[in-house]
């Protein structure tokens, strides 16, 4: 079975493709443009799982170059579509430029699944799509709120297009909505290591830990939350993985899904940001050099999870808890700090 996973140079498509390699015997296809990561990333999973890659440098926005890496790779039973800029802060200001990216490339994969009878698509949702809601915790029949950024409305937006898509294709269609995906591989070799200025929270807390950051901001004390942050559900990276593995398998065995299937991945958990600070600290027994800033346009006040349907129906439930992600995060970042001393 040959599996094509765009954007898997990325944080969360190279967890996927070690949770592949690790526990099935599919064959992966990777399609990148490396704008927010490199092909570094290949030689890691290697490292971890002993298996090459295939892989090719497309941007999605290029339908033609899409269109020839799908002739050569053949036959294919699924696509897991991860790549996407995913920056709220970036996204305002930037909003074109994710419009962009984000929609005509899940047009262009969407012609391909097309074009191409490919029976299966498992799409990278948000649960910034939910907006700021009144009711916690959020299901997948909760309405959706007001996108607080274009972030969050391409996210929306490519719902909708599934939706309509779904209706006259033959493809069978999964949207997962993450909550907030953190941490690192347990082998320590892989993780979260963006390219351009950081914006998720644990990667700007190891990256402050180190001093890459001189001064880390928490945007926003003065929430209508317990201690005045932001709050999030955060779920380790490897658990959203195992949900891509799971909810292809899914697909595959009811043979053709009725309509485009949502599901909620999250812990179910609400954690504040003074809140996974203070973790940390007592994790390392390091003390972060931080400031409270004024609230920072595209956030949402709070948002967590309830994942029951994904547990009901896919077997999916998450392993890991707050303190294991905040470790494995700590433990990345302490080896890209080895590498880079062995380097100089």
């Amino acid at each position: 079975m040959k599996v094509v996973v765009t954007g898997g140079a990325g944080y969360i498509g190279s967890h996927t493709i070690i949770d592949i390699v690790e526990s099935t015997n599919w064959e992966i296809v990777s399609i990148d443009s490396y704008i927010n990561s490199t092909p570094d990333t290949y030689r890691r999973i290697k490292e971890v799982t002993g298996k090459e890659i295939e892989h090719y440098k497309v941007d999605l926005c290029d339908k033609n170059a899409l269109k020839n890496v799908f002739n050569e790779i053949g036959a294919i039973a699924g696509v897991i579509h991860f790549a996407a800029l995913k920056a709220v802060g970036d996204s305002v200001e930037n909003p074109l430029l994710y419009y962009q990216n984000n929609i005509t490339g899940l047009l262009n994969i969407l012609e391909c699944c097309a074009n191409y009878n490919i029976p299966n698509l498992i799409f990278s949702s948000s649960c910034s799509i939910y907006g700021n809601v009144d009711v916690l915790p959020v299901d997948e029949t909760t309405p959706l709120a007001k996108s607080e950024s274009p972030y969050a409305a391409t996210k929306a937006i490519g719902e909708e297009i599934l939706k309509d898509f779904s209706k006259v294709s033959n493809t069978n269609l999964i949207a997962l909505r993450y909550f907030n995906p953190v941490g690192a591989h347990s082998s320590g070799l892989i993780g979260e290591n963006p390219i351009n200025k950081p914006s998720n929270l644990f990667p700007v807390i190891t990256q402050t830990a180190v001093g890459i950051i001189e001064e880390m901001q928490v945007f926003g004390a003065d929430y209508k939350t317990r201690d005045g942050s932001c709050i999030r559900d955060y779920i380790h990276v490897s658990d959203i993985a195992n949900a891509h593995i799971l909810a292809l398998k899914y697909a595959v065995e009811q043979g053709k899904l009725e309509n485009l299937e949502f599901y909620n991945l999250g812990s179910g958990n609400g954690v504040s940001v003074l809140e996974a600070i203070s973790t940390f600290e007592d994790l390392s027994n390091i003390k972060l050099n931080y400031k409270l800033s004024a609230r920072r346009p595209g956030d949402v006040e709070s948002i967590y999870s309830n994942s029951k349907k994904a547990k009901s129906q896919l077997d999916w439930e998450t392993k890991f808890a707050l303190t294991d992600m905040m470790s494995s995060a700590w433990n990345w970042q302490q080896q890209l700090e080895k590498e880079k001393n062995e380097q100089s």
